[in-house]
């Protein structure tokens, strides 16, 4: 974990060179991906901090800091982007998802860099379990947003439960890993899942609609 920020600026710079070609039509999807890898980044160092603070134990930073520390951060670019710039509802998902998947992005290639690559299948069964995971999160807030921001007497009250439902989601998911075995790849296997049975009722939400 000592030369993440190397990584970051590895990845960031081409996007950025990239960013600056396609001119300020991509602007936000670039900023936004930024976001949540700049976000991964700091919760690695904050994960630490507090780690160490309390003299946790891998189990216990896994399952009770790291899913605080990490679902507030990927909050922040969130929050400040409605804040500032009031957007509208399909604006706000685009934003959380790409945030999410910045942030998941990341945090795969950091694990990939710390621990080898030797087992491609099981890097590959992570990697969509994992980048599932922080997406099946960020939709959690950032569609419950859509809901709660317009509602000034829900807005902080909403706010602060889409958060709690996301936090806990996450905090199972590593309980899972943690556990290891066979208990490992059903939580690999829990967060795709999600996405599909959601993707599914979405789509059949908009034909009854339609009908």
């Amino acid at each position: 974990m000592t030369y993440i920020e190397n990584i970051f600026v590895c990845i960031a710079a081409p996007l950025l060179v990239t960013a600056l070609c396609m001119g300020k039509r991509y602007a936000r999807i670039f900023f936004f991906c930024f976001a949540g890898m700049a976000a991964c980044l700091l919760s690695a160092y904050i994960n630490t901090f507090f780690a160490q603070l309390y003299n946790a134990d891998l189990i216990n930073a896994t399952t009770q800091i790291a899913p605080v520390v990490e679902e507030i951060m990927k909050l922040l670019p969130l929050l400040f982007y409605l804040l500032i710039f009031e957007p509208k509802a399909e604006k706000i998902n685009t934003a959380v998802l790409i945030v999410a998947t910045g942030f998941a992005t990341f945090e795969n290639i950091c694990y990939l860099t710390q621990n080898g690559a030797a087992q491609l299948s099981f890097l590959l069964i992570r990697g969509f379990g994992t980048g599932a995971m922080h997406i099946v999160c960020g939709a959690v807030v950032g569609f419950g947003l859509v809901y709660v921001w317009p509602r000034g007497w829900l807005r902080v009250a909403g706010t602060g439960g889409l958060l709690g439902a996301a936090i806990t989601f996450h905090a199972i998911y590593n309980l899972l890993i943690a556990y290891g075995g066979t208990v490992q790849y059903i939580a690999y296997a829990l967060p795709v899942f999600t996405i599909t049975t959601g993707i599914g009722a979405s789509k059949l939400f908009k034909v009854k609609q339609q009908r």
